[in-house]
């Protein structure tokens, strides 16, 4: 049976040695009190949570799915009663505001718990997460009233959210959204429409549950100009604000999925069902973009937790597991054959993995911090500059560590061998689950175009440059560290060559807007190991220091070395075939008649 370990070393290596987290929080207003101390005990105790209550629960979801049976979704065994101790433990309220039910706790807390949730099992930890983003999204567009009726009841768990975007017609160009607002004298709305693909849209698991829906008013604009976006609960509030009526929204069935088949995602159908609006009229898709990139880096975390849990599960295996004799002569005389982690291929696998998952950890986090500068600095020129930066970042998070967890969970079932076939390992569900990452929040490729096109060229660069600018100036601050040359060197030849390309881009793109499109993907996927490469350096950085010093375990600092290396001389490289395709342009795929596409 496979099993989750938190990798709490790992984690405060990147909070407190690398990131500096506790200096992080004395610059912030009123994070004072996230000391060292108290993360870590937060952590640990998350981390119980995960592996002793989620993580047994993850095969369960995978065997059983949730059952529909008319308008009534009930989740697999033992979800709802985990989901009552997250509740019971302040789990949901840990980054909120005390003001309405919160510990008050910065975000970045909140994410190392979701990455525990959802490594442990990303099915059940879908619920929880939702609600987050159904959080953030009232308490920064919502009125006072909506915030005391429905945001005090999703901060303490008491009620679950969901966002309700896609239409059966109407996927990422929600220009073409239908889903009707008709206004009512009382100042409500009547919401009609079907909604497909919504994620935790029904379940057994909490009392209530509060559904952020898009759609449009009788008089709006065409397009994405005529969004609005509004509140609308599955039971309307009682005078005593708990669940009272039914309102007339219902789920019409649940999907057959490849993976995450613990989650229930649902077709909802709004008929006539009051709603409120939330945030201006037909502002919408501004506001929604609250929830889209609370959406975003949440599944971004999703790329991390199928690389860690498939890379704990392969490296296990890869030790217990005897096949063959080392190329060298056997390391096992003892033994009838040898463990397969002395085989290189076998290792290039787990350090593939091990590489993936802890620089993509350092990435979350980095990020973490910016959405609380954003969020909690006083100083306004350090929440634009964050903000800027976080924006950039954002869709190359999504993409890059969806596309890199994808990879890892296929290698952590090839180390399995056939075994890794087979469903009681748990590594072809891991595989599953993890597919749907590159989809939904916005594809690879969306991601791409929102990266090259929204953040990159229409911003002339600029946005690429608060990020370079860092790169730049770590590298220029250990230009003379002899010791770290190895990691340096390329990095700044990278970064140099990354606003090259950019150039490049953008001037074809003056000529044919095609040019985008087709650099887009490969562009992101170079930006993200460039981004984790300067990630890698300044862990690298910390591990030579902290060595030097003499403190700690050094062989955990000796094996983070070993991991840089690995990832400069084995995956940096593959940005050498990426500049190539990126800049070859439009015609190799555009040239090709429609009609030449059929066999």
């Amino acid at each position: 049976m496979p099993e989750f370990k938190a990798p709490l070393r790992d984690i405060q290596f990147v909070l407190d040695e690398v990131l500096d987290n506790e200096q992080h929080y004395q610059n912030l207003p009123g994070c004072e009190d996230a000391t060292p101390d108290m993360v870590s005990a937060i952590v640990e105790e998350g981390a119980k949570f995960a592996e002793r209550v989620l993580a047994p629960l993850n095969q369960v979801g995978d065997r059983e799915g949730c059952q529909f049976n008319d308008g009534v979704v009930t989740t697999p065994t033992g979800f709802k009663e985990a989901y009552q101790q997250y509740v019971e433990g302040g789990w949901p309220s840990l980054a909120h505001e005390p003001e309405w039910g919160g510990q008050g706790l910065p975000e970045s807390v909140g994410l190392v718990m979701s990455e525990l949730v959802g490594t442990a099992n990303w099915s059940w930890g879908m619920y929880p997460g939702l609600s987050h983003g159904a959080m953030n999204t009232i308490e920064a567009h919502g009125t006072d009233d909506q915030k005391q009726t429905y945001l005090t009841k999703l901060v303490s768990g008491e009620w679950t959210g969901t966002m309700c975007l896609t239409e059966p017609h109407c996927g990422t160009d929600l220009g073409m959204l239908r889903t009707k607002a008709e206004p009512q004298a009382d100042g409500s709305y009547q919401i009609s429409g079907t909604k497909i693909f919504i994620s935790a849209g029904e379940h057994d698991m909490a009392d209530n549950i509060v559904h952020i829906v898009l759609a449009r008013l009788p008089d709006a604009p065409a397009g994405t100009k005529g969004i609005s976006l509004f509140i609308v609960p599955k039971f309307m509030p009682a005078a005593d604000g708990a669940a009272g009526e039914r309102n007339t929204v219902s789920c019409g069935s649940i999907e057959h999925k490849m993976g995450i088949h613990g989650n229930a995602t649902c077709v909802m159908n709004f008929d006539n069902a009051t709603g409120y609006l939330i945030g201006p009229e037909n502002k919408g898709l501004n506001c929604m973009f609250t929830f889209m990139n609370t959406a975003r880096l949440g599944t971004a975390m999703q790329g991390l937790a199928h690389t860690e849990w498939g890379y704990q599960n392969s490296l296990t295996y890869a030790r217990e597991r005897l096949q063959m004799r080392a190329l060298t002569g056997p390391a096992c005389p003892e033994k009838a054959a040898d463990p397969i982690i002395v085989h290189p291929d076998v290792r290039r696998m787990l350090l593939t993995q091990k590489a993936f998952a802890e620089g993509g950890r350092a990435l979350i986090y980095y990020c973490a911090q910016l959405v609380d500068k954003v969020k909690l600095s006083d100083d306004e020129d350090v929440r634009k500059e964050a903000d800027t930066r976080l924006a950039f970042l954002t869709p190359i998070a999504k993409a890059f560590l969806t596309e890199t967890g994808f990879e890892s969970a296929n290698l952590g079932l090839q180390v399995f061998g056939g075994h890794g076939f087979i469903s009681e390992w748990g590594m072809e569900q891991n595989v599953r689950d993890s597919r749907i990452s590159m989809l939904y929040e916005g594809t690879t490729g969306i991601q791409a175009l929102d990266l090259l096109g929204r953040k990159v060229l229409m911003t002339q660069g600029e946005s690429l440059k608060s990020f370079t600018k860092v790169v730049h100036k770590f590298c220029q601050a250990e230009a003379d560290n002899a010791a770290l040359n190895e990691f340096v060197a390329p990095l700044a030849e990278l970064n140099k060559e990354w606003g090259e390309l950019t150039m490049q881009i953008g001037m074809k793109a003056m000529q044919n807007r095609d040019e985008v499109g087709a650099a887009s993907v490969d562009y992101l996927m170079y930006s993200g190991y460039a981004v984790l490469a300067y990630l890698w350096a300044r862990m690298a950085l910390t591990a030579q220091q902290k060595l030097a010093s003499g403190e700690g375990d050094s062989a955990f600092y000796e094996a983070k070395l070993h991991t840089a290396r690995f990832y400069f001389q084995r995956l940096l490289p593959r940005t050498r075939a990426l500049a190539v395709t990126v800049q070859s342009g439009a015609e190799n795929l555009m040239d090709l008649p429609e009609t030449s596409f059929s066999n």
